[in-house]
């Protein structure tokens, strides 16, 4: 008798077990809001959200689109979204009290990487060289940050001086600026690509690989608040465990046919045909997006560099590793 009270109290305990995680429904995706620029090298967003990438990892994104540099360092820090697809070169503007809005950026910090830049200066139809820039006005997000400095080193190795043989003027995102060139309003800017691919369509010239001159340069990084990382770390692996997801999804030629119908829906004004030149230019397997999504400290280094040389006021720069966390990418690349 004792052992069967035992063995029904057991399959009494069993059952509740069961009916308990019969009730117990899943826990639903964190949703985390990434602020990008638009352009074809949020591509790999793009297959996240719709390969569902980040959903089986934890996340839901939803993205945001900025005008310029101004308002997405405004709103990373502000709490306006969680994320913000950027060139690392803003967060060193405002983590060093050096961005065009007196605000407090000490709690940025850099966490994944994504690119090279893919930085071509691109210039009106009739500028063949870059004595043919002299006189003239160049655009920029914003002097201070931004891809603003790789423009003013490239044109200083090539002889050219700010305010003595150009001026620039500040015209936003690189989408701004594309249009902005396109209709002739400027002589030049720094395209990120595939903006330069459609820039030709329309008889744009590309003067210079810039991302190429410099040899190794960290372009874009996923930026976050310290704080929000930290309170959030499972979401935040789950964005970049899933972002890498999607590139090797991306990377893998039998998907080719997919990937270029989701380029093509996101990318205002792309074709077939610049959704393959952008293919050949994004996924180059040397140059295209970083492989593992790991930032290049080789190439955040130079930005430093760059920052020291150009950035207002003149300063020196904190060390290297005070600007980044790899933590988080080393947690989403474990498995």
């Amino acid at each position: 008798m004792k052992i069967l009270k035992i063995a029904l109290t057991l399959a009494a305990a069993g059952l509740m077990t069961a009916c308990a995680s019969l009730n117990t429904a899943p826990t639903p995706p964190q949703a985390v809001r990434v602020n990008i620029f638009p352009g074809g090298f949020n591509w790999p967003i793009w297959v996240g959200q719709e390969r569902g990438f980040f959903g089986r990892n934890g996340v839901n994104v939803s993205t945001i689109d900025t005008p310029n540099s101004r308002e997405q360092l405004t709103g990373l820090i502000n709490g306006q979204f969680e994320i913000g697809m950027t060139a690392i070169d803003n967060l060193l503007a405002y983590r060093e009290g050096q961005g065009p809005v007196p605000i407090d950026g000490s709690n940025l910090i850099a966490v994944m990487g994504a690119d090279n830049g893919f930085l071509r200066l691109g210039v009106q139809p009739n500028i063949k060289t870059f004595a043919d820039l002299k006189g003239t006005n160049v655009s920029v997000d914003a002097l201070t940050t931004g891809y603003a400095f790789v423009l003013l080193e490239v044109l200083e190795r090539n002889g050219l001086v700010l305010d003595r043989d150009y001026k620039t003027v500040a015209a936003g995102g690189v989408l701004q600026r594309y249009n902005a060139l396109v209709e002739g309003k400027h002589a030049a800017t720094m395209l990120i690509a595939p903006f330069d691919v459609l820039a030709k369509e329309k008889g744009i010239n590309v003067l210079a690989d810039a991302s190429a001159a410099l040899g190794s340069y960290q372009g874009l990084v996923a930026g976050v608040r310290k704080t929000w990382a930290d309170n959030n770390r499972p979401a935040l692996v789950g964005y970049i465990r899933g972002y890498r997801q999607a590139l090797d999804w991306l990377y893998d030629p039998k998907n080719k046919e997919a990937a270029l119908e989701i380029f093509v829906k996101n990318v205002k004004g792309a074709t077939r045909q610049s959704a393959e030149t952008s293919y050949t230019i994004l996924l180059d397997p040397k140059n295209g997006f970083t492989r593992d999504a790991a930032i290049s400290m080789e190439g955040a280094r130079t930005a430093v560099q760059l920052r020291e040389k150009y950035g207002k006021p003149q300063k020196k720069m904190q060390p290297l590793e005070s600007y980044i966390d790899t933590s988080y990418h080393k947690e989403a690349s474990s498995r």
